[in-house]
């Protein structure tokens, strides 16, 4: 599969295009609104053609899908338009800028037949696929799950806290432990969060949430824009816990093991797992759902409930109650 990047995000150029690069496919173009950018990261990457705007990329017909880092209020149009090349669309997190916009996205790249799926790559790294695995067959009921990620963000410049492109540290860093608590208790039945605009920029930089469920079980997490590096993930249930290494729960390097850790029916346990690159994992998987018409695991409609969400978790900051989904 030849892949053309839309932009030169960081995420893109640091973390993705590597991954491409590791994978059986490539990357065939790199395209932005200034065409020596869009050059020079070819050049840096190695990357054959360079454009100087993203339906310029589109029109060149020389990529069979495109990867899409757009500010989150960016998303919907440009993977639309390449839906309407017949390109298929991996786009990064969250989606859409709400749950209505994503149902119109996931529509629109159905109706065209294109596979469009989330990049949410930390769902593809084998040590996450084992805690779920732990957690569905060993651990009984799970009452609890937990996750925290924060990171210092200093430039005031940043897109991430600029509401016109819907910023926001849920936006940003919430909407993965939102995800991970979904994928492994399902939809909640209420929510409530708490958020603070320590900047006055207009977007939440700090919030902390819970995620109600009927069943009795509770999911809670926290974001900020304004604090040191966190990552914890932990899931707590009748018979004992699991817990991913912290700091590198989400983005765990491509170079470095990572481990787990559990205690399950009185029975401890630490497993490691050797470097993966879960970029190259995550690509591989959008290559196969394509080749093989496969939903992806983040796929469309898992994209439109982490959304549903995220728009509760918003109305009960503005309203300071409870909301029910």
């Amino acid at each position: 599969m030849r892949f053309g990047i839309i932009s030169t995000a960081a995420i893109a150029t640091e973390d993705v295009i590597p991954g491409i690069n590791r994978s059986d496919h490539t990357v065939q173009a790199i395209s932005s609104r200034d065409e020596k950018r869009a050059q020079e990261a070819a050049d840096d990457l190695g990357i054959p053609d360079a454009y100087g705007s993203y339906e310029a990329m589109f029109e060149a017909e020389k990529i069979d899908a495109v990867y899409n880092p757009l500010p989150n209020s960016m998303h919907a149009e440009w993977s639309k338009r390449a839906a309407d090349h017949g390109l298929d669309v991996l786009c990064e997190k969250p989606l859409t800028s709400d749950a209505a916009e994503a149902r119109d996205l996931v529509e629109y790249c159905e109706e065209r037949d294109v596979v469009l799926m989330e990049a949410f790559m930390y769902r593809y790294h084998p040590r996450n696929q084992r805690i779920r695995e732990l957690a569905r067959d060993q651990l009984g009921r799970v009452t609890w799950v937990g996750g925290t990620l924060k990171f210092p963000l200093t430039d005031p410049e940043d897109i991430r806290i600029d509401p016109a492109l819907a910023g926001g540290s849920l936006m940003d860093l919430g909407c993965y432990p939102v995800s991970g608590a979904r994928w492994i208790l399902g939809e909640p039945d209420r929510v409530f969060a708490y958020a603070l605009d320590t900047r006055d920029c207009g977007v939440d930089t700090q919030m902390s949430g819970v995620l109600r469920y009927d069943s009795g079980a509770i999911a809670q997490f926290d974001c900020s824009f304004d604090t040191e590096d966190v990552q914890r993930y932990r899931i707590e249930g009748e018979n004992g816990w699991i817990e991913a290494e912290q700091e590198v729960t989400y983005n765990a390097p491509p170079d470095s093991s990572t481990t787990l850790e559990y205690q399950i029916d009185g029975r401890h346990g630490v497993e490691e797992f050797q470097p993966v690159d879960q970029y190259c994992l995550e690509v591989e998987h959008f290559a196969e759902c394509v080749e093989e018409g496969k939903t992806p695991r983040t796929g469309g409609q898992d994209s439109i409930n982490n959304m549903r969400v995220i728009d509760a978790l918003y109305e009960s900051v503005e309203t300071g109650e409870e909301v029910r989904l």
